[in-house]
């Protein structure tokens, strides 16, 4: 397994590391009660098994195939214009001889784990109240399998698009501290691909340019894990610039400084804009806004300033709402947790605040090279597999199954059953 990091860690930074990375699965915590809160109350069971089934399954997938296309010394190399392009790792299968590995790589893989199940747990949210959850685990091991590990060799390990800067001399090559586009931008465009493949719920769009408001049941869940996100998101930040960027402990706390106060002015931003716009602010948006913030962090909080910070979150806060109405008005497309406008937007203008913000000449031309790569290479490959995937498992449960609730169709019983939660007003 080839080391994924430039350079040596410093013996110092090893134990902040560790702790960094025992704390970076919180942010799974907090989409996973995102998108729950933000889904219907008879679906709330099933969303929130779905995250640790999801997860669940997209870990062992990578341990068991996605690593070996993700490191490895040798890989698949092509040579063009006399430079060499890494497309994909061939490491070692299920992670062999991982523990005699370099801890370089060992705590790589570590920060990897909770990566790919973020990256699942992204669309399953978009999916909510009416994707299945056989077809959601298929869908998961597809890109714990296949694709993810393809996008962080790109992008962590040691492929084409983070060699640009040696290759090209095109900044520091392609940079994703975070996770923006291995996990955000990948996660995001997956979202679309199962909203145009499952279609928005009964009763959303009854009739031509019309849209039917489907409010999340529980914005105490949205709000809560929009704060649980933060602590997972700061350690996350943190880690992959000591792993990704080779940054040192001095470095670190302008990085947690950074996450925070991109997604304190993407929530004040939108806040904003849902009070002027509606009259009062709406919670949903604001934790959209707010998780938007997070999102746009991932990529520049390791190489910004504070002030760069405040102003990209300002962005992805006006943005943000504006967006999901877009979406929803203008194209008819049904996204309860919001996660095309949060995590995909957010991560491409991440991505390209990076390239904004950074000082060494041709970044932000690396930057835009990597956003092309994955829109234009990536994305098709994951819809062509997910339209595959629905022919053999369908995404879309039975008109039935939708009506009575996903609880109730897939688990036998409902998280609320001593509360009355269903009515049928949208399917008459």
């Amino acid at each position: 397994m080839n080391t994924p990091v430039n350079l040596p860690i410093p013996d110092a930074a090893y134990a902040l590391l560790v702790a960094l990375l025992l704390l970076a699965p919180l942010a799974l915590a907090g989409i996973a009660l995102v998108n729950t809160g933000l889904g219907r109350s008879r679906s709330a069971a099933q969303s929130l098994l779905g995250s640790l089934l999801m997860g669940s399954i997209a870990v062992v997938v990578f341990v068991l195939v996605g690593a070996h296309f993700a490191y490895g010394p040798t890989g698949y190399t092509f040579q063009i214009a006399g430079k060499p392009w890494n497309w994909i790792g061939a490491g070692p299968w299920f992670l062999s001889g991982f523990a005699e590995g370099p801890i370089q790589v060992q705590l790589a893989v570590l920060l990897q784990l909770p990566a790919v199940a973020m990256a699942v747990l992204i669309p399953w949210g978009s999916g909510a109240d009416r994707w299945r959850l056989a077809s959601g685990a298929a869908a998961a091991a597809i890109l714990a399998a296949i694709v993810f590990p393809v996008v962080a060799y790109w992008v962590w390990g040691t492929g084409w698009l983070n060699q640009l800067g040696l290759n090209f001399s095109l900044g520091a090559g392609f940079q994703d501290a975070g996770g923006a586009a291995a996990v955000h931008l990948l996660g995001g465009m997956s979202a679309l691909a199962v909203v145009w493949i499952a279609g928005p719920r009964k009763g959303k769009f009854p009739k031509e340019g019309l849209s039917t408001a489907m409010p999340g049941h529980n914005a105490v869940y949205v709000l809560f894990g929009c704060l649980l996100a933060l602590v997972g998101w700061m350690a996350w930040n943190m880690a992959g610039a000591i792993l990704w960027l080779d940054a040192g402990p001095a470095a670190l706390p302008v990085t947690a400084v950074n996450t925070m106060v991109t997604a304190a002015a993407s929530l004040a931003a939108t806040f904003s804009v849902t009070r002027f716009r509606f009259g009062k602010p709406d919670a949903s948006l604001c934790a959209n806004g707010w998780m938007a913030g997070l999102v746009t962090s991932s990529a520049c909080a390791a190489i910004a300033t504070p002030l760069q910070s405040i102003l990209a979150g300002l962005v992805a806060g006006i943005i943000t709402p504006l967006l999901v109405e877009l979406l929803e008005l203008a194209l008819s497309i049904d996204d309860p947790s919001g996660a095309i406008s949060v995590h995909a937007a957010g991560g491409l203008w991440g991505l390209t605040a990076a390239g904004i913000f950074g000082s060494q000449p041709g970044q932000f031309v690396a930057q835009m090279v990597g956003i092309a790569a994955i829109l234009g290479l990536i994305f098709p490959v994951v819809y062509l597999l997910f339209a595959l995937l629905n022919r053999v498992a369908p995404f879309r449960v039975d008109a039935d199954g939708e009506r009575i609730g996903m609880d109730l169709h897939e688990l036998g019983g409902g998280a609320y059953p001593e509360f009355v939660i269903h009515r049928d007003d949208s399917y008459r």
